[in-house]
């Protein structure tokens, strides 16, 4: 709002409006001593993965809230982010809106925050997260980004390693392949990788049980082996577990719920000629590393479509005060915000604008199949950790007397009469 999320714009639109209002530089450094003057205000919203928001759903919200909280004269850049299991977005305002409002952020103005996300997810068929019990309490910034970017690191180096994993022959070829990727490879005593960006290399066995180099050369040695790859003709032992199940089911009770769920992964064991538990695991490794690989060109996309369209309405805007035949203060001062950042962006006639909704509407074209085969992925991984989740399940105990149990229990439970 009021400015757009590319870096270098939305710096000069929001540096613009502060200097004109505070009567400060934008730039300056801070003071030797006590607090400086607040010229921006950070906000993170974030959903529950279970609620399965699409960022496309998300930005929305962000936006929606953002005019609801700092109305329509105040300078915000959202950014949403998938590159975690939960979607977020990052919100920051300037500390001044182009009216000359002066936002102050307390314990105050934070509660209310809180309940304006609140209403507004609501208002989207989104139930808020709960932090009664602290899980969801803020905490600085610092803090956070230490903590989120920790994590993030790993789970990357994780993912990287289980997509190569299908594909190199020993742990040497492995690390190999992770330094024509990018990354750093100490070798030592222990074994340490860093990734372009990352400030300091973890070990390997820090990223867990199945990294280490033990672990390591156990996967790749029996990867072949566990996927059932040596002998395609071998019968599929995953097939007769799930048969089997079924069948013994059907002779105690052959109208039990859970017949209809075990009958369609039968059907998806069948139709993708799943032959044991190890291939379908191999599959899901594949599948979640394909779903972050989309995930961050995703997340790519949509920053530059973000960009783009925040460009759009600016010009848009421009135009239209350029048309006007009467202009007020505050109309000069937002001709001059958009004029420079348009300028920026070299766009200074209208046949210009015209360009860039064209490469608009060719980005949304690209953006299209990249969340068609994210979701296709995103499925099937949810399809196949099913079941080898129910795998599992069936293969422990008396899986079939369990049921019945269950079954008879639930039936010898009281009804309540209204």
């Amino acid at each position: 709002m009021n400015c757009i999320p590319d870096p270098k714009c939305a710096y000069l639109a929001m540096k613009m409006v502060y200097e004109q209002f505070s009567g400060n530089k934008f730039d300056e450094p801070p003071p030797n001593s006590g607090k400086g003057e607040v010229k921006a205000i950070h906000y993170i919203q974030s959903f529950d993965p279970k609620d399965k928001i699409s960022p496309e759903l998300a930005h929305q919200i962000g936006r929606t809230f953002a005019r609801k909280a700092f109305g329509d004269n105040c300078q915000v850049v959202i950014a949403t982010h998938v590159d975690k299991q939960h979607v977020h977005s990052h919100i920051i305002i300037n500390a001044y809106g182009i009216d000359g409002h002066k936002f102050n952020d307390n314990q105050t103005t934070l509660k209310q925050l809180r309940e304006i996300s609140d209403r507004v997810c609501l208002a989207f068929g989104i139930k808020p997260i709960d932090t009664e019990r602290g899980a969801g309490r803020g905490i600085d910034y610092n803090e956070w980004e230490h903590k989120q970017r920790g994590t993030s690191w790993k789970e990357k180096i994780r993912l990287e390693i289980d997509g190569l994993i299908l594909k190199v022959k020993n742990v040497d070829e492995l690390l190999a392949e992770l330094e024509l990727l990018g990354y750093t490879v100490r070798r030592g005593k222990y074994i340490s990788i860093k990734a372009p960006e990352q400030q300091r290399a973890v070990r390997l066995k820090t990223l867990g049980d199945d990294y280490t180099i033990e672990s390591l050369a156990s996967r790749i040695l029996w990867r072949d082996v566990e996927a059932g790859l040596n002998n395609p003709c071998e019968k599929s032992a995953l097939r007769e577990k799930y048969s089997e199940t079924i069948s013994g089911i059907q002779k105690v009770n052959a109208f039990h719920p859970t017949l209809e769920q075990l009958g369609t992964m039968l059907t998806v064991i069948n139709r993708d000629n799943l032959r044991s538990i190890g291939e379908v695991e191999g599959k899901i490794r594949q599948l979640e590393y394909e779903v972050e690989k989309a995930r961050q060109e995703l997340n790519a996309l949509a920053a530059q479509q973000n960009s783009l369209t925040g460009l759009a309405e600016q010009a848009e805007e421009y135009f239209a005060l350029m048309d006007k035949a009467e202009r007020i203060p505050a109309d000069e001062l937002r001709l001059k915000m958009h004029k420079t950042v348009l300028e920026g962006s070299n766009i200074s006639s209208r046949s210009d604008f015209e360009y860039l909704k064209s490469v608009i509407v060719d980005t949304q074209k690209k953006t299209a199949p990249l969340k068609e085969n994210f979701e296709r992925c995103r499925q099937f991984c949810d399809l196949y950790s099913e079941i080898a989740k129910t795998y599992y399940e069936i293969s422990k105990g008396d899986y079939i007397t369990r049921l019945v149990d269950e079954e008879l229990k639930s039936r010898a439970k009281p009804r309540r009469s209204l």
